[in-house]
């Protein structure tokens, strides 16, 4: 019974421990995550803020093969904060049970995650932690899970792809362009080209594809150190993370060029049609080309502008 009584009260880590049964998972935890926020069916907690602490582990199916240091490959840890996030700013809850059971339903929606333990604690309600426990799998939800994945789609961000020429890089205005793009609605991705040097030539095509791939990231590079709001990316997590906070990324193309199952036609040195790609594959509200040929046949509203044109 003490022991029963000490599981209760336990860490959620040491529940899911406890109660792996005979195939133990592989777990990711977020602890003591503390947000103010307004909730609770009190008249005396309207109108104010209180300390909520969310403590969640989750179950997930380990990765076979090599990991290869990959983050694309894991469940983030930013899912699980987002997950918190977005549920407290959906709307304004009385219960701790009705926003546990909203965090592990949006956790579960990941295609690693098998197993959520949600914990909820009010803070500033007495003497003590007052809170809530849940434990849910994807059986749980049954079809409602389909439904709620066509909405979190519906969800997501719609990024403005700007392609910028190496004219349009050393331009002057750059800092004012990356301010006008900042102030508006979309997230913003910048790619760009080669640079003005001639590339390494190896002779072989799929190494020089690489290298061809790694002059886009150099002059990546050369563009984050004109503006350092311009933070260079590569994962597809990291690009996910920088749209749903205000970041402003150039996308370094090798990681997600290289591990597209479908990947773009397009070669690296014609990389206004590359950007062209990446743009269809993360669903960009409109493709803008500073200084450069609109590619033909792209699959995303596009515009070509010159340096001298008023570009929004």
């Amino acid at each position: 019974m003490a022991s029963e009584i000490r599981l209760a009260f336990a860490h959620p880590s040491e529940r899911a421990i406890a109660t792996a049964g005979d195939a133990p998972r592989d777990r990711i935890s977020v602890r003591d995550h503390v947000v103010e926020v307004e909730i609770g069916a009190f008249q005396a907690e309207r109108g104010t803020k209180q300390r909520v602490q969310f403590n969640v582990v989750v179950e997930v199916i380990p990765v076979t093969g090599v990991l290869d240091d990959d983050v694309d490959l894991i469940l983030s840890y930013d899912r699980v904060t987002e997950a918190i996030a977005h549920e407290l700013a959906a709307e304004r809850l009385n219960l701790l049970e009705t926003l546990a059971e909203r965090i592990a339903e949006r956790i579960l929606l990941e295609p690693q995650a098998l197993r959520a333990f949600v914990r909820i604690e009010k803070l500033d309600r007495g003497p003590g932690a007052l809170g809530v426990e849940i434990v849910r799998t994807k059986r749980d939800y049954g079809g409602h899970l389909e439904t709620l994945a066509e909405e979190v789609a519906q969800e997501q961000p719609h990024p403005r792809v700007v392609y910028l020429s190496n004219a349009a890089i050393e331009d002057p205005r750059l800092t004012a362009w990356v301010d006008e793009l900042a102030s508006r609605r979309a997230p913003v991705i910048l790619c760009v080209g080669r640079p003005d040097l001639p590339a390494p030539q190896t002779g072989h095509a799929m190494t020089q594809r690489r290298v061809d791939l790694l002059s886009l990231e150099q002059n990546g590079w050369v563009l984050a150190a004109r503006d350092h709001r311009c933070k260079v990316v590569a994962t597809r997590t990291e690009l996910d993370w920088a749209m749903k906070n205000g970041q402003i990324c150039v996308w370094a193309p090798s990681k997600i060029v290289l591990d597209a199952t479908q990947g773009p036609q397009a070669q690296p040195r014609d990389s206004v049609a590359l950007a062209a790609w990446f743009a269809g594959e993360m669903e960009a509200c409109e493709l803008v080309v500073i200084g450069e040929d609109l590619p033909e046949g792209a699959a995303t509203p596009a515009r070509a502008v010159t340096p001298d044109d008023a570009l929004f």
